[in-house]
């Protein structure tokens, strides 16, 4: 149960995040590099209340597994450009979910019953299926489906960069609490390398600090979950806050979207939600 408690602080830290960034204002690369050092801000705290005893491979892997994140924070932020909040955030998270379930089950054998194996594929299904249905662009709107392939790569290449950051920190087994601080500066570096040329360095950045804590506590309650519920159910949990950023996109940024669009981005979101809660059951 703690577990699952704690993986639900992403839930709503992350599931809020999007919205959160883009009311704040400014472009991907500002809105990164400002979530990483509200992220770097938070982790020298933890590190000093905690003092963990660091290794080599603790620094590295930490390191990179925030260089991972990078990626995928500069490119979901990007993927907002071509699609917008409600249709980025659930089709970002269901490419997410999948890929981690995959590699939980795959590699780190986190299915091990035939019970688990036919209700995780159920939830995998959901999932798939309500990627679609929030992709769903009608067939008159040629700008609209230009946009949303640009967006598709986009958050395909986010993905990867995400799913990387959750993985390697489990491949190697390295304590939540050990990597939090190793992790914010490869997050940092990261995300200024990423975007140096585009002058990330503004107002928007500042007020983007505010992200980066909701952002750290979050992955906080994450990484703390690895160990006790694995890769599978933890991440899957953390993500079903979606429908925040989802609504929060669709009447709150003022998104334009026919009824047809949002009855089904809306369906999408329950199936992704839906997928999400039934791999946390997947657990033994």
């Amino acid at each position: 149960m703690t577990g699952i408690l704690l993986a639900l602080i992403p839930a709503a830290a992350w599931g809020s995040l999007v919205f959160v960034s883009v009311k704040l204002g400014g472009n991907a690369y500002s809105q990164t590099v400002g979530i990483t050092i509200g992220s770097l801000l938070f982790a020298a705290g933890i590190f000093f209340f905690k003092s963990p005893q660091l290794s080599m491979l603790v620094w590295g892997v930490g390191f990179i597994s925030g260089v991972f994140w990078a990626v995928g924070q500069v490119n979901q932020l990007a993927g907002v450009k071509f699609i917008g909040v409600a249709k980025t955030v659930p089709i970002s998270t269901g490419m997410q979910l999948i890929g981690t379930t995959l590699f939980g089950v795959l590699v780190f054998k986190e299915w091990t019953t035939t019970e688990t194996i036919l209700l995780g594929s159920g939830a995998v299904i959901a999932l798939i299926i309500g990627v679609i249905l929030t992709s769903y662009t009608q067939k008159s709107e040629d700008k609209d489906n230009q946009q949303l392939k640009k967006g598709l790569v986009t958050l395909l290449i986010s993905s990867l960069g995400y799913i990387a950051y959750v993985v390697i920190v489990r491949w190697f087994k390295i304590d939540g609490w050990e990597a939090i601080l190793p992790q914010a500066i490869g997050m940092f570096i990261g995300a200024v390398a990423i975007t140096i040329r585009h002058k990330p360095f503004n107002k928007y950045t500042i007020r983007n600090i505010l992200t980066g804590l909701m952002w750290a506590a979050g992955n906080l309650g994450l990484l703390l979950a690895l160990p006790r519920i694995g890769v599978a159910t933890s991440f899957s949990l953390s993500q079903t806050g979606i429908v925040i950023s989802t609504i929060g996109g669709l009447f709150f940024l003022g998104e334009k979207k026919s009824k047809k669009q949002i009855m089904l981005v809306i369906a999408g979101c329950i199936l992704i939600i839906t997928g999400g809660v039934l791999l946390g059951f997947t657990k033994e």
